[in-house]
């Protein structure tokens, strides 16, 4: 089975993210953020895999759902990263965008997976 879009950005998100953490650990000696960063960033994509194999169309949006708040949090850990100089504006952007990017979508694919099922559709 082919990979979704989604599946493979949140994965490609999850290792910018890992590269980010090794940096500001080695590089900035900062470990509370940077830690709190990989468990939020990571599990976006975590969570959207563990959708795949939901038990039901109520898991699979329900996993989509923890994955969209996960990368709200990110956001929040980026903004705190930048504000607090660990990592440049250009940096924060780059990352930002793509987190964003990963809200659209997962928005998208919850109110696709809800409306297939709406009683209107029925």
């Amino acid at each position: 089975m082919k990979d979704s879009i989604l599946k493979i950005k949140s994965k490609a998100f999850a290792l910018r993210i890992i590269k980010m953490y090794n940096y500001l650990r080695e590089y900035k000696k900062e470990y509370v953020i940077s830690k709190q960063i990989l468990r939020s960033g990571a599990s976006i994509g975590a969570n959207i895999a563990e959708a795949y194999y939901a038990q039901s169309d109520a898991d699979f949006i329900a996993k989509l759902y923890i994955s969209r708040k996960e990368a709200g949090e990110t956001i929040y850990w980026i903004d705190l990263l930048k504000d607090s100089s660990y990592i440049g504006e250009q940096e924060a952007n780059s990352l930002a965008g793509d987190c964003n990017e990963l809200l659209k979508m997962l928005t998208s694919s919850i109110k696709t997976m809800k409306s297939k099922h709406s009683p209107h559709n029925s």
